[in-house]
């Protein structure tokens, strides 16, 4: 088995560039330069033996990338096991060609036969959408209900940007102003069930195109960490993207969370990038994230359309 390392991962955000240029609204929500790199990086040691991958040519140029996540079991930051039952398939195809992924969805079949398969269309990609349903994928009611696990993806121009305001005491920082457990501590803080490791977390700064100036945070007056976000500069498509953002449990309502996003998206800018995006729960039962993008001026750009293969 094929690893799939840093090389492979650098050619898969290759291909995100591509697509991020032309046809952004064809991009998979887990398939950008910043979803890739944060994903590919901290899950690495607990998700990578169960990791399948194959790339696409054309005229030695990279066309279509599958990344499939096979069933599995793993331990939780408690202790206990998640087990998870269906494997998960992430994937991109250049828009000129979409004709490859049904080559894409064969090799999953095979990879992943006797499971239930997951993957996700873009409620933009209407030629993805047909076929995935002609290969047997049918509308994840589940995932994709009001209530569901569904991912909105939305963008903003890096234009007209208001001055965040933060509480007083409250002050921003950046990741090369803390130590690597300070910023896993933020990051724990945020998302409790988190199994981000310090090793991982040494990966996600190795791995490009993370800097840690674009690593941005809020200290508290007792200087406790109250909300953490990164930021993925691309420098040849001039966008960004923010992935993860979260706020300490104990700090949320304060508006702590569109401080951030206003300072990191000046910081953006000021870094070259005049366009940004942001993923967030979509289903209209997580209302929060959204409305606290949509209050910053980004806009949805397109959406996940759950889809399932089941076995019986």
């Amino acid at each position: 088995m094929d690893e799939l390392g840093p090389t492979e991962l650098r050619l898969m955000q290759g291909l995100a560039q591509e697509v991020t240029a032309i046809r952004p609204e064809l991009l998979n929500s887990e398939a950008t330069v910043g979803e890739l790199a944060w994903v590919w990086a901290k899950d690495f040691d607990s998700l990578g033996p169960f990791w399948r991958h194959k790339f696409w040519y054309v005229d030695k140029r990279l066309v279509a990338w599958a990344w499939a996540c096979l069933p599995h079991r793993i331990p939780r930051r408690d202790s206990a096991l998640r087990d998870v039952e269906a494997a998960n398939l992430i994937w991109q195809v250049h828009p000129e060609r979409p004709e490859l992924l049904t080559e894409l969805l064969d090799w999953y079949d095979d990879v992943a036969d006797g499971v239930d398969r997951l993957l996700i269309v873009q409620s933009a990609d209407a030629k993805s959408q047909a076929i995935v349903a002609a290969h047997g994928y049918a509308f994840d009611e589940e995932a994709g209900a009001d209530d569901g696990s569904w991912v909105q993806f939305n963008a903003r121009d890096l234009t007209d940007l208001p001055d965040p305001q933060l509480p007083e005491g409250f002050e921003f920082l950046t990741a090369s102003e803390i130590s690597v457990a300070d910023a896993v501590g933020a990051h724990h803080a945020a998302w409790p069930r988190s199994t981000l490791t310090h090793t991982a977390f040494e990966r996600v700064r190795r791995t490009w195109p993370y800097r840690s100036d674009l690593h941005v945070l809020i200290a508290a007056p007792d200087r406790t960490l109250a909300a953490t976000a990164v930021i993925w500069l691309d420098e040849e498509t001039r966008t960004a993207e923010f992935e993860p953002v979260g706020t300490h449990q104990d700090f949320r309502r304060r508006g702590l969370g569109t401080a951030q996003q206003l300072h990191g998206m000046h910081l953006a800018r000021a870094a070259g990038a005049t366009r940004i995006f942001v993923a967030c729960p979509g289903a209209p039962a997580s209302p929060a994230a959204r409305d606290m993008y949509f209050g910053v001026g980004f806009r949805e750009l397109t959406r996940d359309l759950p889809q399932i293969k089941a076995t019986k």
